[in-house]
């Protein structure tokens, strides 16, 4: 799992589930491709169950699962966010990963919806995806004016009909998406705030640059406006526990 405020928050919700649930957490990852969330949450004792189109990602998940010893703790299953009632009994998830889901998906709020179905009542959402302002300054700065414009004004944040991504997404906007699903908000942060915008020759020769970089990365996750220009930006929400 990646050393960032992404891995972070799942480390810490998946303590926390533990001592919740008295057991290591069941893990739902939505197009979860080759493993590079669902491997390190296996080792960490959780079983984990990877839906994903690709039987190429499949495969290649199986060999990092074999490589790790966790494949007993991780079960592949083709299938996507469209058909995961199908793939996927409905509240049995104690945490479910939509990384990189939401864009791609022509329904999102569907997707959202199916998400939140699988996860247990009182179990967490994990939902990153693409920032629609990182998107705009990046193609600004590199001079590409009219290509920023175009994602600025486009509803979905897109360049037009073949871009490949199909929405990309601001603060506002993903989290009034999670909340019409019922979830209750969290955590929202931001992943590549800083690193991504950093050249890696720049931190050549500079003794202790990457950490320092690591460590400026995860201060500033959170912080607005920072956190709001981030590539990706990150959600957390939780499904409410039943009552009565």
């Amino acid at each position: 799992m990646r050393a960032c405020a992404v891995q972070r928050a799942l480390e810490a919700e998946v303590v926390a589930a533990r001592r919740r649930l008295g057991v290591a957490p069941r893990v739902l990852d939505v197009g979860g491709g080759s493993g590079v969330w669902a491997v390190p949450l296996a080792r960490s004792g959780c079983a984990v169950t990877v839906v994903e189109p690709s039987p190429n990602a499949l495969a290649t998940l199986h060999r990092r699962a074999a490589e790790a010893g966790v494949q007993q703790l991780v079960s592949p299953v083709q299938g996507d966010v469209d058909s995961l009632a199908d793939v996927v009994a409905a509240g049995s998830a104690d945490l479910v990963l939509g990384h990189g889901v939401l864009e791609v998906v022509e329904d999102p709020a569907g997707a959202v919806r199916a998400l939140a179905a699988a996860t247990a009542p009182g179990g967490a959402v994990s939902v990153l995806v693409a920032n629609r302002y990182a998107a705009v300054l990046v193609r600004a700065l590199a001079g590409r004016l009219a290509e920023a414009r175009r994602v600025l004004d486009d509803p979905d944040g897109r360049l037009g009909a073949a871009d490949p991504v199909l929405h990309r997404f601001d603060t506002e906007g993903l989290l009034a998406l999670l909340a019409a699903s019922g979830l209750a908000i969290e955590l929202v942060q931001g992943d590549g705030v800083v690193a991504d915008l950093i050249p890696g020759s720049v931190l050549e020769g500079q003794p202790g640059a990457v950490d320092q970089l690591a460590e400026l990365e995860l201060l500033v996750a959170s912080r607005v406006p920072l956190r709001d220009i981030a590539s990706r930006l990150h959600a957390l929400a939780r499904r409410p526990a039943t009552t009565g």
